[in-house]
């Protein structure tokens, strides 16, 4: 079956030529393929501000607002310091079978010492003792992070829950990917809608399953300028070998569309979002995706931002001596990318 699959939606397979009539298509196919109820875009975030404390040089904040019609949930936010609109990023946090933290992953967590000392640990093994969101905001970057259902504030789950939970949604004719799908989506919008933000000015950021969830968000969200995904790309087919973790259930769940991979390959998903600008770090020492698979898929993107001549927005990188891991000095590279997009020196955009 998997040599079957020969993605017939896919650019330049398609009968379709015009490439935002493509892009139109490819998008509604995901969208179909996600599995969830109609009328679910018009919802109110009623947004609320459950705590508010000032940081060095921005405002920290707890917020909460509707994700969709059956829930809310809450978000770190980040707001610099001054006069805004700001430049602004949403986050999107991993899965690391960790569950007692999410948002806390990308954002460092106050008034919970608990969390507080989960999150250092994450910061630690990942991030080079870095909290992302904190060295955004720095950098004069509004920065959201909410929590994935499951984790934090909307969990924790344990490791076997997943499974009854991906089960139970297919049940009800819906997806848990799907779902997260969705709300990635919303939660660009909310922060898009933010008088402090400028909503022209929104990127995704996002690390392992957070980079999945940034390329995806790119592909589905008119809200998203730019993308930086970090360890998690690759081809179908070099994936499904295997061994390969995320072919085990599981935590995998959060990431199956049923019926996609009919249409469209993994870097076919991720092109819809072209030419917009995007930013894809690898690690050559990554176990979870095999060299060839990122390898082909890099030369698939490759292809089809150079089609539309939009190569400069494209930038692919395997670094050599990098595992799974989103060091400090990858950090750097990323965020002076973000620089060159979103936050342009004299006021000239891109």
């Amino acid at each position: 079956m998997k040599e079957e699959l020969d993605f017939p939606l896919a650019w330049g397979n398609a009968r379709i030529r015009d490439f935002r009539a493509w892009r139109e298509a490819a998008r509604a196919q995901v969208e179909a393929a996600l599995l969830q109820p109609r009328g679910r875009e018009g919802v109110p975030f009623r947004p609320e501000t459950i705590d508010e404390r000032e940081g060095e040089g921005h405002v920290r904040r707890t917020v909460e607002f509707a994700l969709s019609r059956y829930g809310r949930a809450r978000g770190l936010l980040l707001v610099p310091s001054g006069a805004g609109p700001f430049p602004a990023v949403l986050l999107l946090h991993d899965h690391g079978s960790r569950f007692d933290i999410g948002k806390e992953k990308m954002i460092r967590p106050w008034g919970d010492d608990a969390r507080l000392a989960s999150a250092e640990s994450w910061a630690a093994r990942y991030f080079s003792g870095r909290f992302v969101g904190d060295e955004l905001v720095a950098r004069g970057y509004a920065v959201l992070a909410v929590d994935a259902l499951g984790w934090s504030d909307r969990g924790p789950l344990t490791y076997e829950d997943q499974q009854a939970l991906a089960a139970n949604f297919y049940n009800l004719g819906s997806s848990l990917a799907g779902l997260t799908a969705h709300e990635d989506v919303r939660a660009a919008a909310f922060l898009a809608s933010l008088p402090e933000v400028d909503g022209d000015r929104v990127a995704a950021l996002g690390f392992s399953m957070g980079a999945y969830r940034a390329w995806q968000l790119a592909a589905l969200s008119r809200d998203v300028r730019a993308a930086v995904a970090v360890c998690w790309m690759t081809t179908l087919k070099e994936m499904m070998a295997p061994g390969n973790n995320t072919l085990r259930g599981q935590s995998a769940y959060h990431m199956l569309h049923p019926g996609l991979y009919r249409h469209l390959d993994i870097p076919d998903v991720a092109s819809i979002a072209a030419p917009r600008p995007m930013l894809f770090h690898a690690g050559a020492r990554d176990g979870l995706f095999p060299p060839e698979g990122v390898a082909g898929a890099f030369a698939r993107m490759r292809e089809v931002w150079e089609s539309q001549d939009a190569g400069d927005r494209l930038v692919t990188r395997v670094w050599p001596e990098r595992g799974h891991e989103f060091t400090a000095e990858m950090q750097d590279e990323a965020f002076a990318w973000l620089d060159g997009w979103l936050a342009p020196q004299d006021g000239a955009r891109r």
